[in-house]
């Protein structure tokens, strides 16, 4: 029997693992303090159990029940969070870089639970942008659809971000409808498996969303079809030779790579060692070489700066570098823990000695360093190591060698062009910031980064007191990057659910694109009731349950006097020889009033379920509306949300989107929106 907790994976609902095979240690001291399991992991059974109990118990909640789950899972993580931090002190990290995995990441759950509520509808398929007329009459029409995958999201992530890595690919599968099957990096997996058991033992998840692999994935590739998705965090070389597995290439199976990158940061040639963006720069820097220890994927790998502050930047760089203390993150005063093993330190140290021969080191010691605290000798730590190029421009070096760990390259520039083109050496990159005042100088640089790098991040003192820095993917930005990056897209919002969904294009009768869609389609059958349809509770309207308004003619007093209440006078609404010598030839009603009328003509004065209007969508003046026509609404109930809502007296509401034709007399639309508004369910919740 192993004296060190052995590490179990968790499959087809059962946790495997009773002897050990791998030992684990403390990137602190070396000590062992996990094992993973011998057990082999029968895949075939996994993936079954994904495709069938996890995608129906999936299915069994819509978008927006997904999105409630997602919300209170991060509440209950939140809540034992504490236990998470005293097993990722065992990786190295500092308590601020565990801060960054652990809270990180379930800030990511958050998120989507935001977005999902916000975004998305009720049910499982997603409407993808307006139906198109594709016939002369109006009854054939096209539009998109977006329905979950039936396969299984398999998550192959890195050893640095052993939570966040996982739960921000996790919130956007889960979300989608789709079960995910994780494979955490071994050297850090027992923090994956601590966060993994309390996302089981919340009891929040339905069946068969997540398993969890620790060690090998086999023959689990091999197994997979065109139904699943793989989606890769970690080094270029691993990607491209996972991305090359035969079944994969077969069955089209889609692979999202993102992949550690050469990440550089530009300080541009307005900024003087004078301004506040000098030293936003040098810190900047000097954070993202030693958060993590520098084990990030976004982390700052090559420094580009003007010719002339070659000096003052490195002097500022080392002066802040040499305060580093290194050591035991449980010490006080630590700011920098160690690498994630041996093995990455060992790996660090034979790319550092290959960057040394076309660069001379300007501080640090690399492994040679002595970390503060008792048995630190066997620890995994690398001192911030800091060099410098002076030949940016020729072959290899620090251009095509990553040393995963507090190592950067400093790169002399000419101009900013030469910048761009230094930065593009890299071959594809996560992220770029760029350093400047000049909004000028963004304008015309930004754009040529953006063909190479995924996120372009623009630092300056203004915006530096709300940012999040160079290195931190945000849930609403995508995260990834073209070429050696990996190629592939993380988060960015409801992108990243979409991922995980099959896009197809629909065709058909407004009525029969309503029945698939969920969404009224003009054109489609529309539903009379003897009601109004504000006198209906949410439970009981119907897409398409609609009302057809009384008229109303405009007269010249409307329009006088909508315009002393608004003060709106433009010269359209009053100036009639202006107005005629337009493009309308007469005078025309504002369009906020035709909006306004309308109101008036489809609003139910009476108390009812129809509780507030909270906004306008989509809103377009089609056609001009002048004195003596005539207007007439229609309003129709278009979408219907549940986000399992209450009000403040405890109301059950749920959202209803209203499509609003408002037509003159020759029957030709002059305005058309949508509005939402709060409807109160029939039942209390």
């Amino acid at each position: 029997m192993s004296s060190t907790p052995i590490v179990q994976s968790f499959i087809a609902g059962q946790w495997i693992g009773q002897n050990a095979h791998q030992t684990l240690n403390s990137a602190i001291n070396g000590d062992a303090v996990f094992s993973t399991h011998s057990e082999a992991i029968d895949f075939s059974s996994s993936l079954d159990y994904a495709k069938t109990i996890g995608h129906k118990s999936l299915l069994a909640l819509d978008f927006q029940q997904r999105a409630t789950v997602l919300r209170n899972l991060g509440k209950y993580l939140m809540e034992h969070k504490e236990s998470l931090y005293q097993i990722s002190a065992h990786t190295g990290a500092t308590r601020n870089d565990s801060w960054i995995d652990i809270e990180g990441g379930i800030a990511t759950l958050f998120a989507y639970s935001s977005m999902g509520r916000n975004e998305l509808p009720s049910g499982n398929t997603l409407h993808e942008g307006d139906p198109v007329q594709l016939g002369k009459v109006g009854q054939f029409f096209g539009s998109h659809i977006l329905v979950p995958k039936q396969g299984a999201a398999v998550h192959i992530n890195a050893f640095n971000f052993p939570i966040w890595g996982m739960l921000e690919k996790f919130a956007p599968n889960f979300l989608a409808g789709v079960p995910a099957i994780v494979k955490p990096a071994s050297q850090t997996s027992y923090l994956t498996e601590a966060c993994v058991k309390l996302m089981h033992q919340s009891n929040l998840l339905p069946l068969g969303s997540i398993q969890l692999i620790i060690g090998s994935t086999g023959d689990l590739l091999d197994r997979l079809d065109s139904q699943d998705i793989v989606t890769f965090t970690g080094s270029a070389d691993t990607a491209r030779m996972l991305k090359s597995n035969a079944n994969i290439l077969n069955h089209s199976i889609p692979f999202n790579a993102e992949a550690d990158s050469l990440n550089c940061a530009i300080l541009a040639p307005d900024v003087t060692p004078e301004d506040a963006e000098f030293e936003l720069f040098v810190k900047e820097v000097a954070r993202e070489m030693t958060v993590k220890a520098g084990q990030k994927c976004t982390a700052i790998r090559r420094i580009l700066v003007p010719e002339h502050l070659i000096e003052p930047v490195s002097g500022a760089l080392t002066q802040r570098l040499g305060k580093t203390t290194l050591g035991d993150p449980t010490i006080e005063g630590v700011r920098m823990g160690a690498l994630a093993s041996i093995d990455q330190q060992r790996d660090v140290q034979e790319k550092l000695e290959m960057l040394m021969s076309s660069s001379d080191v300007l501080l640090g010691r690399g492994a040679e360093c002595k970390p503060f605290g008792e048995g630190t000798e066997k620890g995994a730590f690398f001192e911030p190591t800091l060099l410098l190029n002076t030949s940016p421009d020729a072959e290899g070096g620090a251009h095509d060698i990553e040393p995963f760990g507090p190592v950067s390259t400093l790169m002399p520039y000419r101009d900013v062009d030469h910048a761009c083109t230094l930065a593009a050496r890299g071959k594809g990159s996560l992220v770029t910031t760029l350093t400047t005042k000049d909004p000028a100088i963004a304008g015309v640089v930004a754009p040529k980064l953006a063909v190479w790098h995924g996120r372009v991040h623009i630092l300056d003192e203004r915006s530096s007191k709300e940012s999040t820095g160079h290195g931190s993917p945000l849930p609403m930005l995508k995260h990834g990057g073209p070429g050696r990056a990996g190629g592939g897209e993380e988060l960015g919002g409801i992108r990243a659910v979409k991922h995980y969904m099959q896009r197809a294009s629909v065709q058909g009768s407004p009525t029969m694109l309503m029945a698939v869609t969920g969404q009224y389609v003009r054109g489609a059958d529309k539903i009379e009731k003897p009601l109004h349809p504000f006198r209906y509770h949410f439970d009981e309207l119907e897409i398409g349950q609609t009302l057809l308004t009384h008229r109303r003619t405009v007269t010249e007093a409307d329009i006088v006097n909508f315009g002393c209440l608004s003060g709106d006078h433009f010269y359209m609404h009053f100036d009639e020889q202006a107005a005629c010598d337009s493009m309308f030839e007469k005078r025309i009603a504002h369009g906020y009033f035709v909006l306004s009328a309308a109101a008036g003509l489809f609003v139910d004065p009476g108390v009812g379920p129809v509780l507030a209007n909270y906004g306008l969508d989509t809103l377009r003046f089609v056609n001009p509306v002048g004195i003596g026509d005539t207007i007439q609404a229609r309003i129709t109930c278009k979408t219907k949300i549940d986000q399992g809502k209450v009000n403040n007296k405890g109301d059950a509401i749920g959202v209803v989107s209203w499509d609003v034709e408002v037509v003159n007399q020759n029957g030709e639309l002059v305005a058309s929106y949508d509005i939402l508004t709060l409807v109160q369910k029939s039942q209390k919740p």
